[in-house]
Order: structure tokens, then sequence, then C-alpha cells
């Protein structure tokens, strides 16, 4: 199957349109700090889903997954933060239920890719 179909690499692409909507609001002193970061954690998740895709095994296909993974624990304690700093005004439930959408998926897709 190719990875642009599968609905854990289409979901964490949504979560990218969302967090960059999100990080657009950030103060500008920020933009090379905890917003450049929070961007490129969300990429790390989808590239990471889509290397791992291309590899030649199941066990390094299971290592960029696992990388991608702690991407997400990242953003989303980067998002937490961010909220701490008052730089979030909008509830941030959605964006963090969005995130843990994605875990889920991605955990799927891990134990499958480890019974294969």
């Amino acid at each position: 199957m190719d990875y642009k179909e599968l609905d854990v690499w289409l979901q964490a692409r949504n979560l990218v349109k969302t967090v960059y909507v999100l990080t657009k609001t950030f103060p500008k002193e920020e933009q090379y700090g905890l917003t450049s970061q929070i961007r490129r954690c969300v990429v790390s998740v989808s590239s990471n889903i889509a290397e791992g895709c291309g590899r030649q095994s199941n066990k390094e296909t299971v290592h960029f997954l696992h990388i991608s993974r702690g991407s997400l624990y990242e953003l989303e304690t980067q998002i937490i933060l961010a909220n701490d700093l008052e730089y979030i005004t909008s509830d941030i439930n959605a964006i963090l239920n969005e995130v843990e959408r994605v875990k889920k998926l991605l955990n799927g897709f891990i134990n499958y890719q480890k019974r294969v």
C-alpha cells in the first residue's frame, strides 16, 4: 500500500495545517523559537511515516514510526507550553484531540507493522 493512502499519514498532514494556522498568531519574537520548533515537530510526524514506509524491512519501518510518535509527544508538550505562555487564545482541546487521534492511528500502525 502507498503511504499516501494511509489514514495515519493523511491525518498527520491535516495536523500540519492545523498547527501552521495556530502558530500564525504567535508573537513575532517566537518566530525562530517555539513557533519554529512546533512546526518542525509536526512536519516530522508525516515525514517519518513516509520515510518508514520507504524502508526495506519492517524493523526499519517501525523505527521511523517510533520517531514519528516521539515527535507527536514533543508536539503535544510544546502546544501545552505555548498555552501556558498564553500564545494560544483558543481552546487547546481541539488540537490536543487531533494529536491524540494521530497518536492512536500511529500506535495501531506500529502494532500492525510489528505483526506483518
